[in-house]
Order: C-alpha cells, then sequence, then structure tokens
C-alpha cells in the first residue's frame, strides 16, 4: 500500500505541483479513506520527503548505469541529459517551484545531492574526457565541476527561466550542450557533432 501511496503521490504532484495536490485528492485518487493513508505517511511533508529519497537513489543508479555503459565521456553527458529530460517529461510546471517555495528542508535534500553526488559525477567525467583527449587539458575538473553543479540551480531557478516561458527540459538540454562545447577538445567537438546528428536522425 505504501509504495503504491507514493506512485500515486509523485504522479499527481508531477502533473499538477505539489502545493494544490491535497492529501484528500490523494486519498481519493486511491479510493482510500484518509485515515488509511495517514497510516501509512504522518503528513504531506514526509511524503514529499520519501519519493524524493527514493528519487535520490534511483538517480544515483541511473547515473551509475549511463557512465558504465557510455563509450566515452560526451556519450555519458548526452545519456545524462537524456534521462534528466526524460524525468521531467510530464512534470508540472509549478512542481518545482512549489518545492523551493513550501518545502525548503527537502528543497535543501535536492540541494545536497547536487552539491555531493552530482559534482562527483561530472568532475569523474571531466577526468575521463581529458584522458580520451575529448576534452580539453587546460581546464580544471574540480572547478569546472562546481561551475555546473552551480548553474545547474539556475537551471531550475524560477526566477531566471519563468515556467511560462521556458520548457524546462529545453533549458536542461542548452545547459549540457552549453558545457561540452566549453570543456571538449577539437576531437570532442568533432565527436559531439556526429552523436548529434546520430540523435537527429533517429528522431526524425
Amino acid at each position: 500500500m505504501k509504495e503504491e501511496i507514493l506512485a500515486k503521490a509523485e504522479q499527481l504532484f508531477k502533473k499538477y505541483g505539489i502545493k494544490s495536490v491535497t492529501m484528500d485528492d490523494l486519498a481519493r485518487e486511491l479510493g482510500i479513506s484518509k485515515k488509511t493513508l495517514y497510516q501509512h505517511v504522518p503528513n504531506k511533508a514526509a511524503l514529499i520527503q520519501t519519493i524524493l529519497e527514493n528519487y535520490t537513489c534511483t538517480e544515483k543508479e541511473a547515473l551509475k548505469a549511463i557512465r558504465d555503459h557510455a563509450r566515452d565521456a560526451i556519450e555519458e553527458m548526452l545519456h545524462i541529459a537524456a534521462f534528466i529530460v526524460d524525468m521531467l517529461r510530464g512534470m508540472s510546471d509549478t512542481a518545482l517551484y512549489d518545492l523551493q517555495k513550501y518545502y525548503r528542508q527537502s528543497w535543501e535534500m535536492v540541494q545536497k545531492l547536487h552539491r555531493e553526488h552530482v559534482y562527483e559525477v561530472i568532475r569523474n567525467n571531466l577526468q575521463r574526457g581529458q584522458r580520451e583527449g575529448l576534452y580539453r587539458t587546460d581546464i580544471d575538473p574540480a572547478i569546472i565541476a562546481r561551475l555546473y553543479v552551480g548553474k545547474s540551480f539556475v537551471v531550475v531557478d524560477d526566477g531566471f527561466f519563468p515556467a511560462g516561458e521556458f520548457r524546462m527540459a529545453d533549458v536542461v538540454r542548452q545547459h549540457i550542450l552549453y558545457h561540452l562545447r566549453g570543456v571538449a577538445s577539437e576531437a570532442g567537438l568533432r565527436r559531439l557533432e556526429l552523436y548529434l546528428v546520430s540523435q537527429t536522425t533517429e528522431n526524425q
């Protein structure tokens, strides 16, 4: 039952935003009483925290699988972008905004993930790309990885990219392409263009 509650809550939050979905709405969608719902989750804040903790674990596993199967550092970053875009697909424009404004503790947990885990993922990718000759040797992976993480928070900042004006998936894709074109060597840029042409062909 708890897994069903978490799955349905995540679906509703992504579709309608977090603030607008009440525990009454969730109980009704599940076809259970509010009393039964509270036997499994103490309150809405705890429910959101659990959903994000589960997502954090899923993201870590997904990023590791991407790293292990990517042919090179550039393909790894493009697959990371695709994973993030897929995660954002179907998400309400207000979901991230609600999380930042009304559930600060949960949002800070997301920020902590990016400051620590995502930083390590990007730094390792930069080092991999340098070893493969696809990234410039004059960049410092530790500094660039921190810059990447810092810019990631700008990407989801409604003040910079208002939900009504920008699609989050488009912003994420532009962010990663901007990053890759900045760190890639000449060989890396050629490899990147080949991958982008291949993606365009597959999507036609």
